[in-house]
């Protein structure tokens, strides 16, 4: 990969002391630091954001199916899961 671009920020001087010491303890430039913790920063956000459109999907899907009149209302799911312990419970 060609590393043509150069990336400038401004931080708190012993954040950067820190960082640098942590990078050289660990052998690696810290360059080379910066760019895994950007892929992983990038990785996570687009998990979250595929996350947050797999939700709405369901969301929209369950909002189609109640307006349909395909749900079931809050007391036939009660008098089910109440058939269902009772059938479970010891005699």
């Amino acid at each position: 990969m060609s590393k043509a671009a150069v990336f400038t920020m401004k931080l708190e001087p012993d954040l950067r002391d820190a960082f640098m010491a942590a990078a050289e303890a660990s052998h690696r430039p810290a360059s080379q630091v910066v760019r895994e913790l950007m892929r992983d920063y990038i990785q996570r956000e687009q998990a979250r954001q595929e996350h947050g459109d797999f939700l709405a999907r369901k969301v929209a899907a369950a909002r189609a199916s109640a307006q349909a009149g395909q749900g079931r209302d809050h007391d036939a799911v009660e008098a089910d899961f109440a058939a269902r312990r009772a059938a479970l419970a010891p005699e």
